[in-house]
């Protein structure tokens, strides 16, 4: 077979399954965690064994999504730590952005944190099997990201995968609760947020009410 023929070949294999990605992404966005197999497949105007054939199982659509979502989100990232401003100002909008990500689109995000919720027992779709991995490389990302724009001194890579990890883990969790719940308005949240990112923590006096932290 000719290159020029593969390359045809595989061109159209890749635009086939962004068009796969694409009508799954519709199923998730009404759908959520209970996004199933069937209704992708159906949504995509193909059957089920075909999708298998591009992702092999839920699992599979699973991670394709989750790197094409996480794409996106650390794209946003990125932008909102390049902004033109004071550091306070792009910590602050860095936050937003993943904030007002998960905001926009909440089904994607449950779907791509919480799995169980749509389908309990499903064998071998845990959530933490499938989430650990994003956040993790959420991690690594924004350690990058922290090594290429802020001078750390000689233990720089390590503080920075430190922070970057430490950083993720706290949006994430701080992000579910608020998605949840919605105790305040997401401007104040990144306030927050930014306030313990920016060392208020360590400035605060004790309460004289309870015992030191």
């Amino acid at each position: 077979m000719e290159t020029s023929q593969r390359d045809e070949q595989q061109r159209a294999a890749e635009q086939r399954r962004r068009e796969l990605l694409e009508a799954a992404d519709r199923v998730v966005l009404r759908d959520g965690p209970g996004a199933s197999m069937n209704a992708i497949a159906a949504e995509a105007g193909i059957t089920k064994p075909i999708l298998y054939r591009h992702f092999g199982d839920k699992g599979g659509l699973y991670r394709a999504l989750a790197v094409r979502h996480t794409d996106a989100l650390l794209s946003g990232l990125r932008a909102a730590l390049d902004a033109p401003a004071g550091r306070r100002e792009r910590v602050e909008a860095t936050l937003d952005s993943y904030l007002a990500a998960i905001e926009a689109r909440p089904q994607v995000y449950r779907f791509l944190m919480h799995p169980d919720e749509g389908r309990p027992g499903d064998p071998g779709f845990d959530v933490g099997r499938h989430s650990a991995p994003l956040l993790r490389r959420m991690g690594e990302e924004l350690a990058l990201v922290i090594t290429e724009r802020v001078d750390l001194g000689p233990d720089g890579d390590e503080l920075a995968r430190a922070w970057g990890h430490g950083i993720v883990g706290m949006m994430h969790a701080a992000g579910d609760w608020w998605l949840r719940e919605r105790p305040c308005p997401r401007g104040r949240l990144v306030r927050h947020l930014a306030d313990l990112l920016w060392g208020r923590l360590a400035v605060s006096g004790e309460r004289a009410d309870g015992p030191g932290f």
